[in-house]
């Protein structure tokens, strides 16, 4: 199964090794821009009903509703809206200020569904069961050498390579990197099972003893199970059945599990690359990031890497921006990743807390979350991802760095304007006429607001002012985020 062909005698702009929801993303959004892709991935195509993510958070539905992908997810899911957990611990989803205050319970596989149909559509050239057997580069280009599923070799050049192919990448062991950390927790077991009884919450978060266990539906009539136990902790290799799956996952009830189409058994590692860019070579997802399932954020992480990374390429490889600015994904998205390590990790080891001193703090922090507002709004915005900032100059407006709502314009929705891929210009209504170059959209405040904005094709603020005439910090501005300066007026 493949798109429109994007190589030429074995070159292309843009290599990406791996098809999952982070490759897809990057891939997808590099052809629509206009450049050849290549994505190679070493398993074989197929349409496959297991998967082990199953949330989407609200930051990644506004980076597919910039992709006009979100609206069409969202009704194959189900909506959480409140995350209890621990059972003291409650999260109100409803008071994230977004289009999407809640957590999308929906399969991977029907996230991946939605981005392949973008990138072939687009043109992406797809070549399944093909494994990357090495890679060199130059000043100018990166040569990989692959293996299709008939054991033929062949050689792929490509200006940029992308390695989004998970935590056993191949990109990575090719350049040589470390992957530093932890394993945090052994025998972890998923299984997807029918239900007998339906549960009371969309999603059953508990820990009753030494186990700790949820339980959350697919919308199908399937659910995903994960649970763990502390007196049980051997191999991954060792066999798990449904027995065990509702020894751990027993919250009262095991709801008459039945009929597993799925059972594994994984461990979880907190790991992260030190580098995510070694010259023409990028990491993305799990390649660069791993960490505990807690908080459902790995999926999610991997797709805003690929929002924030494919279009800084795109910017470069058309000549509107230098190749310096690619440096910037290692600045932003790197201590992002490192959040995520630590707010997951501190989610599993709550729910692991076993002596009287850990549960106190377990139930200290339950307590905080629950009355203090300013620490809950901070937990949701950093588990929902719409909390995640970049910093930003010394002296930049308060806004430069964060992360843009979808405001009301003139000429629409925000993120309706940012599907064509460009920056978004956002001046008053009735302002000083503004010269923006022909590549980026100008739009209006649809009310008074008075600050000028210019929105990155990713959903962040560029920049920022307030004052009525800023014309010099505008053009600056715009040369540098966009490669033109545009006509603004003095």
């Amino acid at each position: 199964m493949t798109g429109k062909p994007s190589t030429e005698n074995g070159t292309t702009d843009v290599l990406v090794v791996g098809a999952g929801p982070t490759g897809m993303t990057l891939a997808g959004d590099l052809a629509a821009a206009g450049l050849s892709v290549t994505v190679v991935e070493r398993r074989p195509h197929e349409t496959s009903n297991i998967t082990r993510a199953f949330g989407v958070h609200a930051r990644t539905l506004e980076m597919l509703d910039a992709r006009d992908l979100a609206d069409e997810l969202t009704k194959k899911g189900s909506k959480v809206t409140r995350l209890q957990l621990f059972r003291r611990l409650s999260l109100d989803l409803t008071r994230l200020p977004t289009r999407f205050p809640y957590l999308l319970i929906a399969p991977q596989y029907e996230v991946e569904h939605l981005l392949e149909r973008r990138a072939l559509s687009s043109g992406v050239d797809f070549q399944y069961g093909t494994q990357l057997l090495g890679l060199r580069q130059d000043a100018d280009r990166v040569t990989a050498q692959v293996r299709d599923v008939s054991g033929t070799e062949t050689t792929v050049r490509a200006r940029y390579l992308v390695g989004t192919d998970g935590v056993r990448s191949s990109v990575r062991k090719a350049l040589g990197l470390p992957f530093p950390g932890v394993s945090v927790i052994r025998s972890i077991v998923l299984a997807d099972v029918r239900l007998a009884e339906e549960p009371e919450g969309l999603l059953t978060v508990n820990g009753m003893g030494d186990a700790f266990a949820f339980i959350a539906p697919f919308g199908d009539g399937w659910y995903r199970v994960m649970g763990w136990n502390r007196s049980r902790q051997v191999a991954d290799s060792e066999p798990v059945d449904l027995d065990e799956v509702k020894e751990i996952a027993r919250l009262g009830t095991d709801y008459g599990m039945h009929d597993a189409r799925w059972i594994s058994r994984f461990h979880s590692d907190e790991r992260q690359v030190p580098e995510y860019r070694v010259g023409r070579v990028f990491l993305a997802g799990d390649a660069a990031h791993v960490h505990s399932p807690a908080g459902g954020q790995g999926m999610n992480t991997g797709i805003q890497d690929a929002a924030n990374l494919s279009w800084k390429l795109a910017a470069v490889l058309r000549g509107h921006s230098p190749e310096s600015l690619l440096d910037s994904y290692q600045a932003e998205r790197h201590p992002v990743g490192r959040a995520v390590l630590r707010s997951s990790g501190t989610i599993v080891r709550l729910a692991m807390a076993h002596n009287p001193v850990q549960r106190a703090a377990r139930a200290l922090a339950a307590r905080l979350l629950n009355t203090v507002r300013p620490a809950a709004a901070k937990a949701r915005g950093m588990l929902s991802g719409i909390g995640i900032a970049y910093a930003a100059e010394r002296g930049a407006h308060t806004l430069a760095g964060k992360r843009a709502p979808d405001l009301d314009l003139t000429e629409g929705r925000l993120y309706e304007l940012l599907r064509a891929g460009t920056f978004v210009l956002v001046t008053p209504a009735n302002g000083a006429p503004v010269g923006a170059p022909a590549h980026i959209v100008h739009a209006h405040w649809a009310g008074e607001r008075r600050t000028a904005l210019l929105v990155r094709p990713d959903g962040y603020i560029a920049w920022a002012s307030d004052k009525e005439r800023d014309g010099d910090a505008l053009r600056t501005a715009l040369a540098r985020w966009t490669g033109a300066t545009g006509t603004a007026p003095p």
